[in-house]
């Protein structure tokens, strides 16, 4: 029988990996824990990595989410700076240029009331912006709220909420903006986001009850339940951090979708009206003169179609990175 070697604090076993083990100085021991090659799915010091590290480190090795990263902080950036890039004032127009093509210090022309195009596309973009984040804030709180609930208790609440949400997914969103927005004389943007959080929770809410009725059946929450947490606790400390990934999706390709909601709703008359500034404004007022300038729909529509489009790309470039089974 081998002469048992008496423990030194300095020495640690390591295994080799092949059944057997190797006697390491304590220095040599933690330099291979801290080994950056350590096995796929692990951090420098062999510690598992979280879903949102990787998810983190997938988007930055994604040319999709950088891309469309930089124009939407563009546009943040001409939302609450646009005087950075347009010194004139949308609101100041001149009969005498209507519909008159570019000309220096005014790349897209005029628009049919004699207004600078430029200036109104960058101006435009704040509206946008503004009415997209709230709304997809408000609904993304409402929603998760609504559906985290119903999905942890259960019962009577789960079926009131559920019947409830299929009364408003019911609803055609572009119908029912017609048919609300129309009785208000309000020339602000609460309006307009008020009626898309009215319309649009369901759809969140019922991803996060699913999401929160998957997270709740998980080992490490029938473990605190057995140690005595309260259901606040285990909501907000447990089921929250690991049911939150879907409703971020959604809410980011559902940004977008505000944003051209918003716009919709402008053209058709009752959502922002004259004098706000919104591109749906302006396409509503360019339509009856494309014919003639051509210029004063395209840009803002064109600015439009980017800035949704950028949206729709970053949701799903987070949906990649966020989903396991893409992995």
């Amino acid at each position: 029988m081998p002469e048992q070697q008496p423990y030194e604090a300095g020495r640690a076993i390591a295994g080799t990996g092949m059944g057997g083990a190797m006697d390491l100085a304590a220095s040599e021991a933690t330099t291979l824990e801290r080994t950056p090659g350590g096995p796929e799915g692990t951090g420098p010091a062999g510690k598992p990595r979280s879903l949102w590290s990787d998810a983190w480190r997938d988007l930055r090795r994604n040319p999709v989410f950088l891309a469309s990263a930089l124009v939407i902080l563009f546009l943040v950036f001409i939302s609450i700076w646009p005087s950075a890039i347009a010194s004139g004032n949308p609101l100041t127009c001149d009969l005498a240029k209507a519909q008159d093509g570019s000309a220096p210090g005014h790349p897209f022309g005029y628009d049919g009331q004699g207004c600078d195009v430029y200036t109104r596309t960058v101006y435009g973009a704040r509206t946008s912006v503004t009415v997209g984040v709230l709304a997809t804030l408000g609904v993304s709180v409402f929603g998760s709220v609504l559906g985290g609930l119903a999905g942890y208790f259960g019962g009577l609440w789960d079926a009131v909420l559920s019947r409830i949400t299929d009364i408003f997914f019911a609803i055609p969103v572009v119908l029912g903006g017609l048919v609300l927005l129309s009785v208000v004389t309000s020339n602000t943007v609460w309006p307009v986001i008020g009626f898309m959080v009215l319309l649009g929770w369901p759809q969140i809410s019922r991803i996060a009850r699913g999401s929160v009725i998957t997270a709740k059946q998980n080992d490490y929450v029938q473990a605190a339940r057995a140690l005595g947490a309260s259901d606040s606790r285990i909501l907000l400390r447990h089921i929250a951090p690991n049911a939150v990934a879907p409703v971020i999706v959604v809410a980011t390709i559902a940004l977008g979708t505000y944003i051209a909601l918003e716009a919709t709703l402008s053209y058709l008359g009752v959502g922002l009206k004259p004098p706000s500034v919104s591109w749906g404004i302006d396409i509503s007022a360019a339509s009856p003169y494309i014919r003639n300038a051509p210029h004063a729909l395209l840009w803002p529509s064109g600015a439009l179609a980017v800035t949704v489009l950028a949206f729709i790309m970053l949701g799903d470039a987070v949906r990649d990175a966020l989903d396991p089974k893409l992995r």
